[in-house]
């Protein structure tokens, strides 16, 4: 059977890790079909539409899916899972808020983060906060599964696929749309940077969080945090790296003041290159480093932007 991948989108393009939920889609067997829920649409269905390995894409134009609450998307979906042996959606914020809600209306079980397809029933997630990989097999009819983005290599362009466009299910009436402060930086997203910069509790406050920032701009890179950092208010919730955080598999990976806990370590370890900047020498962030710095960071990290500059 064909495979749906439910594509989050801002109205104008799906979100760049839709590419990698239909990498894995492929990798399960079958058409892949793509499902844009919203309201006038067009511009993300083509975007989803030119994505290679997409066979069709589904438009359902609704009011109701305007800004995209998990209340109002689950049930389309449940609606046109019938269709599928599988239901694919990245494991990013939206993705976790919908997903949820959909296997619960289907009554079957969530395939949660798989970083693999072993098969079309089996797949590797991992558990104990990354420490040890589990390969599950599902006997449900319809799989709902999320997937780790940066486990699957996006998908490029292909031709472009057919777009039906379909009828809403409409609102649920379950929820309201209140409002969003939405947060503007001129840095890439921390999930598609390829650079990462990220503090921890060794900044010692939001202010020193400053230095962070003009390494960043110099590199170029994204600004993260560990959840102690977070907690501690020096930096917004959306800095967080982590297990219960944001998930980062970058080219570059610059933890600063970061001990490495291993909630923090499930969302990072993944980088390509991983460099780590602490005092302790026994920090648990030298275990996975393959580039570490033992010293003042207040004193390392100021000539590291330097050099750079420099550079």
């Amino acid at each position: 059977m064909a495979v749906l991948v439910v594509a989050a989108h801002d109205g104008n393009a799906v979100r760049a890790n839709v590419a990698n939920a239909v990498a894995a889609a492929g990798r399960i067997g079958g058409d892949v079909h793509v499902l844009v829920a919203g309201n006038n649409a067009g511009g993300a269905a083509a975007s989803a539409a030119a994505l290679q390995g997409v066979t069709k894409v589904l438009q359902a134009e609704d009011a109701a899916y305007t800004n995209w609450l998990a209340e109002d998307v689950a049930p389309l979906v449940v609606k046109l899972a019938a269709g599928y042996g599988h239901v694919v959606m990245a494991a990013d914020s939206v993705g976790k808020n919908v997903m949820p809600r959909v296997a619960a209306l289907l009554d079957v079980a969530q395939i949660s983060e798989a970083v693999d397809i072993v098969s079309p029933d089996t797949f590797v997630r991992p558990i104990y906060a990354g420490n040890a990989m589990a390969t599950v097999q599902s006997t449900d009819k319809i799989k709902i599964v999320t997937v780790r983005p940066t486990n699957f290599k996006a998908v490029g362009a292909g031709r472009s696929a057919a777009i039906e466009k379909i009828g809403g299910a409409g609102a649920a009436g379950l929820s309201t749309y209140v409002g969003a402060e939405l947060s503007k930086s001129e840095r890439p997203e921390l999930t598609s940077a390829k650079i990462v910069v990220s503090g921890g509790r060794g900044l010692q406050s939001g202010e020193n969080f400053k230095m962070l920032e003009a390494l960043a701009d110099k590199l170029g890179a994204g600004l993260g945090a560990s959840r102690a950092a977070v907690d501690a208010g020096y930096v917004p919730n959306d800095y967080q790296v982590g297990q219960t955080g944001k998930v980062v598999a970058p080219d570059l990976y610059i933890a600063i003041g970061i001990s490495g806990a291993i909630q923090h370590l499930a969302g990072m370890k993944d980088s390509k290159t991983i460099v780590a900047i602490n005092k302790d020498e026994e920090a648990p962030i030298f275990q996975v480093a393959d580039y570490g710095i033992v010293g003042d960071l207040f004193q390392i990290v100021p000539e590291l932007t330097q050099a750079i500059e420099k550079k």
